[in-house]
């Protein structure tokens, strides 16, 4: 089996290429371009694997990509490429709009050349999945869960180019036939993930002493999923999921963002109890524009069709992910220095407005 990732040194990304490695034993090309949040350190466990290969390359490029397919005859595409922090698309919409949105046109350009090209059986066999996010349903009240059918309804320029590129992944499926999968997953969590977000970013300033910035009053919702969960999701959906169908990818696991920062404040109170308590270094601050109340997934179509259940509850996967980060400064580290550990949705006025 040979599988083309694009974004496999992300977090989400880099997850997925080891459990296709390590735990499957596939043949993978990676691709991805290295922006800020993308190092090869996450994949160190497979660097010298012989069925591993690294493409650094912008998904854009119609070339390298088509020249990418034709020598590596890929039997499926997993599509994880993207710019992903709501925070930066917020004063920086224009990158979101080119990688997520025309990045993906090119992917499913490329991808549809190459399998138009294939023989019958292998034209039957190959799949394209489709990586995207909770987001683009937008808010839920109290009450319920985003399920397949939630009309789009996204809230900011991160969201809504996700939402753009499942309007084309699906419509490659429909106008082409080219056969596509697509997937929304609610938040991510777990080791190597860049300290920008808000788990690893509170972890991180916790030991360090430093503030623990909330958006507002800490009670938005959001649905965890430890990312390693997610990889073995991603890998079957792949494989059985059904052409031109979404899945819902969810760890059923909804905590408020306050209740998730003192909980890492307990954790890091029992791991590194010489600090003191960390829960006085919680700061509020100024809520970001656009931010949805609450996030929540129903993944029961995944579980009942696919036979996927999450394996870590939110009590057991944000206690390895704590540990994790503990136990290995030697990769996040070197991240943090182009990047001060601040929250960055916050509009200064005179970056509202951007010439085009």
């Amino acid at each position: 089996m040979r599988i083309l990732v694009t974004g496999g040194a992300g977090f989400i990304g880099s997850a997925v290429v080891r459990h296709l490695v390590l735990d499957k034993g596939y043949e993978v090309l990676n691709v991805d371009k290295l922006t800020y949040a993308g190092t090869l350190t996450s994949l160190k466990a497979i660097d010298n694997r012989p069925g591993y290969r690294f493409l650094q390359a912008d998904i854009g490029d119609h070339a390298v990509l088509g020249d990418a397919f034709a020598s590596f005859r890929p039997d499926r595409v997993m599509h994880l490429a993207a710019e992903s922090h709501v925070d930066r698309s917020i004063t920086g919409a224009r990158d979101f709009v080119q990688t997520n949105v025309m990045g993906t046109f090119n992917m499913l350009e490329c991808a549809r050349h190459y399998w138009q090209g294939l023989p019958q059986t292998q034209k039957d066999a190959f799949r394209f999945l489709h990586v995207s996010t909770d987001e683009v349903y937008g808010s839920l009240g109290d009450e319920g869960l985003f399920t397949e059918e939630t009309p789009y309804d996204p809230s900011s320029p991160y969201s809504a180019s996700k939402a753009a590129s499942d309007h084309l992944a699906k419509s490659w499926a429909r106008t082409y036939g080219l056969p596509v999968v697509v997937s929304n997953c609610s938040n991510n969590y777990g080791p190597y993930h860049f300290p920008e977000k808000l788990i690893p970013l509170m972890i991180l300033n916790a030991l360090k002493g430093k503030p623990l910035p909330v958006y507002g009053n800490g009670a938005n919702i959001r649905d965890w999923l430890y990312v390693e969960d997610h990889a073995r999701a991603l890998d079957l959906i792949a494989e059985r999921g059904r052409i031109g169908e979404t899945y819902n990818v969810g760890g059923r696991n909804e905590q408020r963002n306050i209740d998730v920062v003192r909980r890492i404040c307990e954790l890091m109170d029992r791991y590194r109890p010489q600090a003191g308590s960390h829960e006085r270094l919680i700061t509020y601050v100024t809520d970001r524009p656009g931010h949805d109340a609450r996030y929540a997934i129903d993944a029961t179509k995944l579980e009942t069709e696919l036979g996927w259940k999450a394996q870590e509850s939110f009590d057991s996967g944000i206690d390895k992910t704590v540990r994790w980060y503990l136990e290995n400064e030697w990769w996040w580290q070197p991240l943090q220095q182009g990047y001060d550990g601040k929250r960055l949705g916050l509009l200064e006025p005179q970056k509202q407005a951007v010439a085009i």
